[in-house]
């Protein structure tokens, strides 16, 4: 109940600013006429922009309405095609993300990484905690293309690498999925750097593999071992609530004589950084020319689009 009154002052806050930016907004483009002001002029446009853009999340906010939909959101990356360059390319997503995500307010826990052999991630794992973060990253799920020179290539040709991103809710504490005890086993190891360099000097990183399933969770953020198993095992929580889901989907699909889309062949976005730049959202057709805004984490409007139009649907 708590939350759910949380989450009506947060919508009316939402509103209520809005509603004095727009009068804001009003004020100031009436001084730049009457002043003939081209510098006020500007930071109108820039204002309204941004309006538009508040707006429009707020419009899809009342889209997000499935059940999972305002829950934090388990964000990973996994390095595809392309050796070095597809590690680079993974750290460079998880950049993008966490810019997002503090652009938004919301929070960013990197549990679990592994550093490729020369730059970049083979993959990371982070949970990023804010009211919708689930239901907006959700639109991410799939696989990540980036054309570029590569800087790891000293004859300076142009390479394509791959990474692929899976989103899932973090059951929060009323959640069914139980885990037995004599199901798991928990180790610890050293968290390192890249190059094998340590960052603690304790056995502090927790690792729990879900014995029937094979599963795993680790965490190595924390400094305290305690907070680490804590954290996995929301981790790992989440995955078999994940795994379990899975299945009754396939079932279904099996039972109706659907085929099921192969995942990492469900390449959604490209980005473009050579011979010319774009980044294409290959679900909505929306493009975007300034690849470099867009790693900064300004990917709402991929976000929003594509919701829109699975709303539709």
């Amino acid at each position: 109940m708590n939350k759910e009154l949380a989450n009506l002052k947060d919508d009316i806050e939402l509103y209520k600013n809005l509603v004095k930016q727009i009068s804001d907004a009003e004020t100031l483009n009436q001084l730049a006429i009457e002043e003939e002001d081209i510098e006020t002029s500007k930071e109108v446009e820039r204002i309204i922009k941004n309006l538009f853009l508040r707006i429009e999340e707020a419009e899809i906010r009342s889209l997000l309405n499935e059940k999972y939909d305002s829950y934090d959101a388990i964000l990973s990356v996994n390095a595809g095609a392309g050796g070095t360059d597809a590690c680079d390319w993974a750290e460079m997503l998880s950049r993008m993300y966490t810019k997002w995500a503090q652009a938004k307010g919301f929070t960013v826990h990197l549990t679990d990484y592994v550093w490729g052999d020369e730059a970049g991630y083979r993959n990371v794992e982070m949970i990023i905690e804010g009211r919708f973060a689930y239901g907006l990253l959700k639109a991410e799920r799939g696989v990540h293309r980036l054309i570029r020179i590569s800087p790891f290539d000293f004859s300076g040709r142009r390479h394509t690498s791959f990474a692929s991103v899976d989103v899932i809710p973090v059951m929060q504490e009323s959640a069914e999925i139980e885990i037995d005890p004599k199901e798991i086993r928990v180790e610890t190891f050293r968290a390192s750097g890249p190059g094998g360099q340590h960052v603690n000097v304790t056995d502090s990183a927790v690792r729990i593999t879900h014995l029937p399933t094979g599963i795993t969770a680790t965490c190595q953020e924390e400094r305290s071992q305690g907070k680490n198993k804590e954290m996995a095992l929301l981790i790992l929580r989440a995955k078999l609530h994940e795994y379990h889901e899975k299945k009754k989907r396939e079932q279904l699909e099996k039972m109706r004589g659907e085929k099921k889309e192969i995942a990492w062949g469900s390449q959604i976005r490209t980005y473009t950084m050579h011979a010319y730049n774009l980044v294409k959202d290959h679900r909505t057709g929306l493009e975007e020319p300034r690849v470099e805004e867009v790693l900064e984490g300004n990917i709402d409007k991929f976000i929003f689009e594509y919701l829109k139009q699975v709303a539709k649907k």
